[in-house]
């Protein structure tokens, strides 16, 4: 059977290529994935898959950090701009850019899901010569949105596995459903999936990353430790007066705002594991000489446990409170991104371990190896856990141009075929396990 996967992925590299440079070119960040969404949802659907999205696959109230009406209508005609499957954009309209592909072989089996997520970064890709895709004419053509993290190569490797088992599916038994997530960057996507009932019918699940200072031609089968976080936007709103006339008439939510950045930041840490709290962006104010009414500011937490971060995001809501009180000020809280903690399934390892061997291009199988940062895909691993299934997060190592989030991040594509052959072999042989 490996032998068969390698000879479509080999067929199919040069396509994967394009793929992966198509989705780069055409950067669409959280919420507003419109073009790719569509191109997935089509293509798949070309390939025989029955295909649910939108509202079909994301629960509405469930959505975190969500751009504006006006932002999506404007987002939603860029993509039809650029190439967006027409038919498939008013399931997807208002931002519900949700992909699921399912494939049944109508044998018995076990349901088999594989994540991957779609959506680029808000940042300005680099314009330098030495940047691979600015020389190569791939570099993002849209403003502020760039795949510095690696969900252009996910989503190949993503239509990559479609294309080998719509090409292998007399050899599947059971289900399998390929989810293409929306807005992962953030951690705002996973729980609205989760929650429309994505994953509740499946037994293995599989999410996958790229790089992430693994070497190419490593695997892990497992990245474990995912910090919890909690992602929080902060609004202060005062009273503004006249500084030298009457101070006294105004309250000032410049200053509230400050003491909370301080405070935040000596909250105690917690025995039971590492805790992180970060305020990374703070504006406030309009003039020298008036009292500020506005101020704004935003924040993550994070803990090893989820129990960490909730005591963390505790102590931070005390306060944010304390200092709107202390300074007579309105506080307005909004969670734009959260995710749990969570670890791979140990009796799944040994299975990844097996079919990751048999794949040209792998020189190195890690069973486990600690993550960096967090990840909303843990969502779902904890829903398929809890409903008895076996879950786990492998990583496909590959040389980088520069580290993830940066404006001169690229990958070594390599790890595109190596990714698609180890994910359908895990598909594959699942019905033995």
């Amino acid at each position: 059977m490996e032998k068969r996967v390698h000879s479509i992925v080999e067929e199919l590299s040069p396509t994967l290529l394009k793929w992966r440079r198509d989705f780069h070119r055409y950067a669409e960040s959280g919420w507003v994935e419109f073009r790719t969404a569509s191109i997935v949802a089509s293509t798949l659907q070309e390939w025989g898959f029955e295909v649910k999205a939108g509202r079909e696959v994301i629960k509405p109230e469930a959505r975190m950090g969500v751009p504006s009406e006006a932002f999506l209508r404007q987002q939603e005609q860029r993509a039809l701009s650029q190439g967006a499957v027409a038919e498939w954009l008013p399931r997807l309209s208002g931002g519900f850019t949700g992909v699921v592909g399912i494939l049944d072989s109508g044998r018995p089996g076990p349901t088999v899901a594989f994540r991957v997520d779609m959506d680029a970064l808000d940042l300005q890709e680099s314009a330098d010569a030495d940047h691979l895709p600015a020389a190569e004419g791939f570099a993002s053509v849209n403003a502020n949105m760039m795949h510095a993290c690696g969900h252009d190569a996910h989503t190949a490797i993503g239509l990559g596995l479609a294309y080998v088992l719509s090409r292998m599916k007399d050899d599947l038994r059971g289900r399998v459903k390929l989810i293409f997530q929306p807005a992962e960057e953030g951690v705002r996507g996973a729980r609205s999936m989760v929650e429309a009932g994505v994953v509740d019918d499946v037994d293995l699940f599989f999410a996958c990353h790229v790089g992430t200072g693994v070497p190419l031609g490593e695997v892990v089968c497992g990245a474990d430790r995912y910090l919890a976080t909690t992602k929080i936007d902060v609004t202060y709103r005062g009273v503004a007066s006249h500084a030298g006339g009457h101070p006294e008439d105004g309250k000032n939510a410049l200053l509230a705002a400050a003491s909370a950045v301080l405070n935040l930041h000596a909250i105690s840490r917690h025995s039971g594991g590492n805790s992180r709290i970060n305020v990374g962006v703070l504006h406030a104010g309009s003039g020298r000489n008036i009292i500020p009414n506005h101020a704004a500011f935003k924040l993550e937490t994070r803990g090893d446990t989820s129990e960490v971060n909730e005591y963390i995001l505790s102590r931070a809501m005390d306060v944010i409170h304390g200092a709107a009180a202390m300074y007579g000020v309105q506080a307005e809280i909004d969670i734009v991104g959260k995710a749990d903690s969570s670890s791979p399934s140990p009796e799944l390892l040994p299975y990844i371990r097996a079919q990751a061997s048999k794949v040209a291009g792998v020189t190195s199988i890690v069973d486990t190896r600690n993550a960096s940062g967090s990840e909303d895909a843990t969502y779902m691993m904890e829903r398929v856990k809890q409903r008895g299934g076996l879950a786990s997060y492998l990583v496909f190592g590959t040389t980088l141009a520069a580290g993830h989030h940066n404006e001169k991040f690229d990958i070594d594509e390599r790890v595109l075929g190596i990714g698609v052959q180890t994910l359908a072999l895990c598909a594959l042989c699942a019905g033995d396990r």
